[in-house]
């Protein structure tokens, strides 16, 4: 009987982040205008990344996808005709204690929010300074 007490409400809640996350991931997919995993230092050359891409005018945000050995700092550039945007994003890490165990999340701080005035083809170098064997994921997204 006290097993069926635990099981269900760990079962009710699995299904609920299953159905959270199906229905999320569409809305994330339909406004990511750039996004590139960085697990492979083959995809560094020169100890950065870069690529190209065009943003129509809007509103963009980054959202990044970082765990433990991630870069400490991620240094990312945009540039194009009319704009140009520089932040070096560190990353932090939160304990959370749970009473028996301990777990850690982390993110990247810094300024998240972007503006184009208009249509254009952007560059971005992505620079870990010099940590290239942690993974992580960097997207943009139209707000």
């Amino acid at each position: 009987m006290n097993k069926k007490i635990i099981v269900i409400p760990i079962v009710a809640l699995i299904v609920i982040f299953v159905v959270n996350f199906s229905l999320d991931q569409p809305e994330r997919e339909e406004n990511t205008v750039f996004h590139v995993t960085l697990a492979d230092p083959n995809l560094y050359s020169n100890g950065v990344y870069s690529d190209s891409f065009v943003l129509d005018e809007g509103q963009y945000s980054f959202r990044f996808v970082p765990n433990g050995s991630s870069p400490e700092i991620l240094s990312i550039s945009l540039n194009g005709e009319s704009f140009n945007f520089i932040e070096d994003f560190k990353l932090e890490s939160t304990s959370h204690h749970t009473g028996i165990s301990e777990y850690f999340t982390w993110k990247y701080t810094g300024k998240e929010m972007l503006e184009i005035s208009e249509k254009q083809e952007i560059s971005i170098i992505i620079n870990p300074n010099g940590k290239i064997m942690g993974s992580v994921s960097v997207y943009i997204l139209q707000n």
